[in-house]
């Protein structure tokens, strides 16, 4: 997790620098792909989810170090070869997760978040999932494990390869020639976001799309066939904790109110978007049939409240460095219990985002509990030694915070009264 964590502390600034620069580049040319808004709901669901890794808050059903115990047939030594080797497993793997991902109803809610941006840039890259607590498809390393490749070799590759799937979420960079006939690229991956009827489900690679011509699920992107982005029922917030849960609590609803038993336990294997008969007529869900004709989601904010969630924002993030880089230091249960503030202050920003009157009552929700993180370790965790002042200017923010925010959603108050 520690040594995770400091890998992030040179990623997190180089990947916020570059949602950043594509945003001026794409202002200067005319052709801004990145609403603030977007863009901040992307960067909060990156934070939560590097959290989650970093507290190692999942659990594996079969552990690599175990496969490669049961199954090695040999062990091939740790070399440049066995590095090629494990990227282009971890890519056969992540071809077929993914694909899952996108077949059955109950796998979604682990990737619907990282969809569910209606626009498509490199912030979007970000929204990775915190839902999926139970990781199940192991299995799929089967050629590395049969190959005794190290648990360690896995351990290093396992995160450049996710790393090496950023670049490619961009609108601004077109062909790129015979790479296009190996290698994963924007243009592919513009399909692959796309809502579409024509690239629904199509090119699942992360760095080779070999795996998708090989499996019948390539598609090219169509000149006269432009993308739109997002997913076919519309999740219509900026709160990355709610969206990452909204497909599952959908499911659960759903087979609560099925009035077929066969209907209740199926649901949960059938394909992407299948919902009982009886549910769908009596509980419509609003889905997208004309992709040409509908509006994104979108809120316009004030200035000042920009200004103010992108405070809260670089706050966090230079507390979450903290957390990541004295991981160890600060221990367990701290390391959870400063998670926690990660997670409420997240859902009190986006919250207040998306102008919900209520969003001043997680923000006083998420000072209390910071007022208690400063009563539990006065220094906190161990940071006043570089700032003495620390504890005493966080106490400030944390009793600051929900009263800015109770302006903020009493203005969203008046404004809702005046249109009524």
């Amino acid at each position: 997790m520690e040594a995770y964590g400091k890998i992030l502390l040179i990623a997190m600034p180089a990947f916020l620098v570059l949602v950043l620069f594509e945003k001026f580049y794409g202002w200067f040319r005319g052709e801004d792909t990145v609403r603030v808004n977007d863009m901040i709901s992307s960067l909060s669901s990156g934070i939560t989810n590097v959290t989650k890794d970093v507290l190692g808050l999942s659990v594996a059903i079969i552990s690599y170090s175990w496969l490669v115990k049961q199954i090695a047939v040999v062990e091939l030594q740790t070399t440049w070869i066995s590095f090629v080797v494990a990227f282009i497993a971890l890519d056969f793997s992540g071809y077929w997760i993914h694909r899952i991902t996108h077949t059955y109803n109950v796998f979604w809610n682990s990737h619907i978040v990282h969809h569910s941006s209606e626009e498509f840039n490199l912030a979007c890259a970000l929204r990775q999932s915190i839902s999926s607590i139970v990781k199940l498809f192991t299995i799929f390393l089967l050629p590395a494990a049969l190959l005794g490749i190290s648990p360690q070799v896995i351990g290093i590759v396992a995160p450049l390869h996710l790393f090496a799937q950023f670049w490619y979420h961009t609108r601004h960079i077109e062909r790129l020639g015979f790479l296009e006939k190996i290698i994963v690229t924007p243009s592919h991956h513009r399909v692959h976001h796309a809502i579409n009827p024509q690239y629904l489900d199509k090119n699942f690679g992360q760095i080779f799309i070999i795996w998708d011509k090989w499996f019948g699920t390539y598609q090219e992107e169509l000149p006269d066939v432009p993308c739109v982005y997002g997913v076919t029922r519309p999740v219509r917030t900026w709160n990355p904790i709610r969206i990452n849960f909204m497909h599952l609590w959908l499911l659960i609803c759903d087979a609560w109110r099925a009035a077929n038993w066969m209907d209740k336990l199926k649901i949960w294997f059938m394909p992407l978007g299948w919902r009982p008969a009886d549910v769908a007529e009596r509980y419509p869900v609003y889905k997208i049939d004309d992709v040409a004709r509908y509006d994104k989601f979108d809120i316009p904010n004030s200035t000042a409240l920009l200004v103010w969630v992108f405070t809260q924002m670089f706050l966090l993030l230079a507390l979450i460095s903290y957390l990541f880089f004295n991981i160890t230091t600060i221990g367990s249960p701290g390391i959870f219990l400063y998670g926690g503030l990660v997670f409420l202050t997240i859902y009190a920003y986006t919250e207040l985002l998306g102008h919900n009157r209520w969003a001043f009552v997680w923000e006083l929700l998420a000072g209390a509990y910071g007022l208690f993180l400063v009563y539990l370790s006065p220094d906190w965790f161990g940071a006043a030694a570089w700032i003495p002042l620390l504890p005493k200017l966080l106490m400030g923010y944390f009793f600051a915070a929900p009263l800015i925010s109770a302006l903020f959603c009493s203005g969203f108050s008046i404004r809702s009264t005046v249109q009524v």
